[in-house]
Formats: C-alpha cells, sequence, structure tokens
C-alpha cells in the first residue's frame, strides 16, 4: 500500500507539472513540445498507479496501458466515454515520439488539453 500512495503522490505532481504548462495561451515551439513532454510523463506515472491500484486494492493484474485502462472502467473509475478518450490518449502518448512533424505535435498539443481532465479525474478515482 506504502508504494501506492508514493505512485499516487508522484502521478499528482507530474500533472500539477502538466497543467501548469498548459495555462500558456500562445505558446512558442519550445513550450509545446514541453506540454508534450510533461504529458508523456504524466501518462506513464498516472497509468502505472492505475496499474498498482488495480492490483494491491482490486486484486486486478494488468500489464499494459490499454488493459489497465479497460479494467478501470471495469470497477467503475471512469466510464465507457472516459475509456474511449483514455485510449486514444494512449495511441497519442505512442505518437508524442514524433514532435519533430510539426502538424503531429500541434495536434497532440491541442487535444493534451483535453485530456488533462480526464488524467485528474482518472487519478481522483484512484484515491483509495
Amino acid at each position: 500500500m506504502e508504494r501506492l500512495k508514493e505512485r499516487l503522490e508522484i502521478a499528482q505532481k507530474a500533472l500539477e507539472r502538466l497543467e501548469e504548462i498548459l495555462v500558456i495561451e500562445d505558446y512558442s515551439d519550445v513550450e509545446r513540445d514541453a506540454a508534450i513532454q510533461r504529458f508523456e510523463f504524466t501518462f506513464e506515472t498516472v497509468w502505472k498507479a492505475a496499474k498498482d491500484y488495480l492490483f494491491v486494492v482490486e486484486g486486478i493484474e494488468a500489464g499494459s496501458p490499454k488493459g489497465v485502462i479497460r479494467s478501470c472502467r471495469e470497477i467503475g473509475v471512469l466510464d465507457d466515454e472516459e475509456t474511449e478518450m483514455a485510449l486514444r490518449m494512449t495511441d497519442d502518448r505512442n505518437l508524442t515520439v514524433h514532435t519533430y512533424n510539426e502538424k503531429l505535435a500541434g495536434e497532440i498539443f491541442q487535444r493534451i488539453r483535453v485530456y488533462a481532465p480526464l488524467l485528474r479525474k482518472w487519478l481522483k478515482g484512484l484515491t483509495p
């Protein structure tokens, strides 16, 4: 349970860092890229916290981000619509390695503004 608590705290801090940069309205390419990087590590910390939560609290073992997301839907942490969005978020997270593609980077950055509230809701649902 202590490891879960630590993971949840790390995820919370990562989310705060992401939200901090998303308030910038007229962003530079560097700020956009920084937001994408923060999204990457926030997503990683949240899904891994969810994985630990599922195992420790629910006794469910899931090994991949998408498996964790689906399991979170099964236990009621995410609803169907949020699950679909979280699955798309996983795909976008996988595409972030292509930030050199300006068009793709801009599209992902805009979606991150929508994903941040979902990450917050997901994380809140994991608080034991």
